[in-house]
């Protein structure tokens, strides 16, 4: 049911950012970035080692699309015309009517309020138009930036998860972030 909102994955388009899917051609500027210790530090993927490891992720992305699966938005900043991160679904749980989102952006990029126009938007047209009624984020308790970028796009804390993933070799905590339809809808409510 909510999986074919996912196929194709539509673009959606904010002041200074549009959200679309992956293309091949985008690998240089994935690379650019995907390289870079400091951005893949805190997410599941290691540092891209090469153009050629970009491409695969693209390729691996792409049959996401078609198989309907979950998967990510690039982020593409459009002063530039340039894919600077991504954004989108790590699951997608029909029974409970509920996701998790994860983003990545890079460095050049960091501290401007990218991510949370980026995430705001993917909330916002989660809640809309495929009728989640929970969205879950969680950062690793060592990057606070990641949990203010939640906390602005209108999340709330909800606890320390205690060793819950295991990236690069080690146990990390986190901390899971969560907004609810009814949360959402009243805060827009109030913008109104």
């Amino acid at each position: 049911m909510f999986l074919s909102f996912l196929s194709p994955l539509p673009v959606l388009e904010t002041e200074r950012l549009i959200l679309r899917p992956l293309r091949m051609a985008d690998a240089k500027d994935l690379f650019a970035y995907a390289q870079d210790p400091q951005v893949s530090r805190h997410v599941l993927w290691h540092a891209h080692t090469s153009i050629s490891h970009s491409r695969q992720f693209i390729r691996e992305v792409r049959r996401q699309y078609r198989s309907g699966f979950p998967s990510s938005f690039a982020i593409e900043w459009k002063a530039e015309k340039k894919m600077i991160g991504t954004i989108g679904y790590m699951w997608i749980n029909p029974d409970f009517h509920s996701c998790e989102i994860g983003y990545s952006l890079s460095r050049a990029y960091w501290n401007r309020g990218i991510m949370t126009e980026a995430l705001k938007e993917v909330i916002r047209y989660t809640f809309e138009t495929m009728r989640i009624n929970r969205i879950e984020a969680m950062y690793e308790v060592d990057n606070p930036a990641s949990g203010r970028v939640m906390e602005k796009a209108g999340m709330r804390y909800e606890g320390t998860l205690k060793q819950r993933v295991r990236n690069k070799g080690h146990y990390s905590d986190v901390r899971m972030y969560a907004i609810l339809a009814e949360e959402f809808k009243s805060a827009k409510e109030h913008v109104s």
